[in-house]
């Protein structure tokens, strides 16, 4: 299917989502948890945008914002250049058609009275896309084009493995004919051999339907797999933005280069030197008034304890929110970058003293 990757599908904008940790007798909040603070990018149509970072850092939250699960605290979604977040419920439920989620649990996502080809059919029934003579006929192909026998339409959940559970969530998925479709970690449940086929079959559907993906995962190699475009969350901010092939060969932020020093290589000349970042992560309650990573950084400036840093543009499509690239001219970016990791290198105690005798780290 043509499409123009050129046009933006959705926007987000200055996103934040705030959850109450604590209250008073009274009931009234006295303490909040900013899972989601000042999130901003956006992804094209016909792209995979791939949103990686650790449990708890909000990539989940947002996703959920985005289908309508959960209401931001303030910022923007722009669907199609229309802001969906102002949008009354009924509005907002003629979008389901178009943002469709495939959920992390194949297992819980699915209810165990209701056969496969009830659940495939039930989006078609309650959105009206097709008369009933002709949904059985939708269900058979929808089933077989992810990899499912017809014949197994009228078999429970309980009956199929964990990866064709994944697969009926998928057709489920694809049943409304969707621009967008958030996969929240929906290979993390799955056995590694299983997780191939399935991230084949996202890629293929992809594709043949000109489909455009939110992939949100734990898995680095899994991103790099399925994704156009990657996003890198620590702490509820979003520290680098780039294609994907920028992003693992040249990594900016000093967050995104420990999480490419963890990736184990079969092969030993490809070992990465590993970055063992030091501390804790800072409490979601009350955040760093700087950098969230500064605490951890092993590069850090003085800056970094003052003021959070902006995403900023600094090589071509390679956004990054860093105070070392600050004022940085983008030919000199490589050079800082590579300053970076060799920071990394230094031990723990000698870090701003001169450069020891030891290699960058490789990330290719």
């Amino acid at each position: 299917m043509a499409i123009d990757k050129t046009d933006t599908l959705i926007e987000v904008q200055h996103l934040t989502k705030s959850f109450v940790a604590g209250s008073s007798f009274f009931g009234k909040p006295t303490s909040f948890v900013r899972a989601v603070d000042d999130v901003s990018f956006s992804i094209r149509r016909g792209e995979a945008f791939g949103l990686v970072g650790e449990s708890g850092c909000g990539k989940t939250t947002i996703g959920k914002m985005i289908v309508g699960l959960l209401k931001p605290t303030s910022g923007k979604i722009l669907f199609e250049g229309e802001d969906i977040t102002a949008l009354n419920q009924r509005d907002r439920r003629k979008l389901c058609s178009d943002i469709q989620l495939i959920f992390q649990d194949p297992y819980a996502s699915l209810n165990p009275r209701m056969t496969v080809g009830q659940i495939v059919a039930e989006p078609m029934i309650v959105n009206n896309i097709l008369p009933k003579d002709k949904i059985d006929d939708r269900v058979d192909e929808l089933l077989e084009r992810v990899g499912l026998a017809s014949y197994m339409k009228n078999r429970y959940p309980h009956e199929f493995s964990g990866g064709q559970r994944q697969r009926v969530g998928i057709a489920r998925a694809l049943a409304v004919n969707p621009k967008l479709i958030v996969c929240d970690e929906p290979v993390s449940a799955l056995d590694v051999s299983i997780q191939a086929q399935v991230l084949n079959l996202l890629d293929d559907l992809k594709e043949q339907f000109g489909l455009t993906y939110l992939f949100i995962a734990h898995g680095l190699n899994v991103v790099k797999h399925i994704s156009d475009r990657v996003g890198v969350m620590y702490l509820g901010r979003l520290m680098e933005v780039a294609p994907k092939n920028s992003l693992y060969h040249e990594p900016l932020c000093p967050y995104t280069q420990a999480l490419l020093s963890a990736i184990p290589s079969p092969d030993p000349k490809l070992q990465r030197k590993r970055i063992i970042l030091e501390g804790d992560v800072p409490s979601p309650i009350d955040p760093p008034a700087g950098c969230r990573f500064a605490s951890r950084c092993f590069a850090k400036v003085a800056a970094c304890d003052v003021a959070a840093p902006n995403q900023r543009e600094v090589l071509p499509d390679h956004m990054c929110a860093c105070h070392r690239y600050d004022n940085v001219l983008p030919e000199r970016a490589h050079e800082v970058a590579r300053e970076i990791q060799y920071d990394a290198a230094r031990p723990s105690y000698g870090r701003g003293s001169d450069l020891v005798n030891a290699d960058p780290v490789v990330t290719s």
